[in-house]
């Protein structure tokens, strides 16, 4: 229960400050946010392996229901409308995907699930907080999804250790005659 408290507050912490940060554009092609909502995957996903889809599920809808109050409060309603839905699509979608490829090699569930996932986020958001703005929200949406993928590609370094110590604590436990 702990690890799905301490996942659900980090999701929370990870959604709201990118929806404070994707206010503010590094260029006309990336805005902070990319930098931080990447993270949330990695969560979905260590919620997945450790406890299950339904574990994951939770996580997702508690970080959404936190991360959109605190968001509306420290951005601006639209954005946290529009993160909210994407955010809840895709994350619904990652968790999906991650356990239909649960079983496959280490890396294939948090990458796939990632990638695809990040490309739902990214159109729904752009989409539903930029459109009709002054903001270049389609070249700052492309340039986003290209950061979430390099970001979902560097996760697989502690994806690894993950995969590893699950790896070896279910040997552990079943070389254990008492366990």
């Amino acid at each position: 229960m702990r690890l799905i408290v301490f996942l659900t507050l980090a999701m929370m912490a990870i959604v709201a400050s990118a929806n404070v940060l994707v206010q503010y554009p590094v260029n006309d092609w990336l805005t902070w946010g990319a930098l931080t909502y990447p993270i949330s995957y990695f969560v979905t996903d260590l919620a997945n392996r450790l406890r299950g889809p339904l574990a994951a599920r939770r996580v997702v809808w508690a970080g959404f229901a936190l991360a959109v109050v605190l968001s509306a409060w420290l951005a601006t309603p639209r954005i946290a409308l529009a993160s909210g839905a994407a955010f809840l699509a895709s994350q619904m979608l990652d968790v999906s995907v991650f356990d239909r490829l649960r079983g496959r090699a280490w890396w294939q569930p948090p990458l796939f699930s990632s990638v695809i996932g990040s490309a739902l986020d990214t159109a729904l958001f752009f989409a539903l907080a930029f459109a009709g703005t002054t903001m270049p929200w389609v070249t700052l949406a492309i340039g986003d999804y290209g950061v979430k993928v390099a970001i979902a590609l560097a996760m697989l370094a502690p994806w690894w250790w993950v995969a590893a110590r699950t790896r070896r604590d279910r040997s552990m436990r079943s070389a254990d005659p008492d366990g």
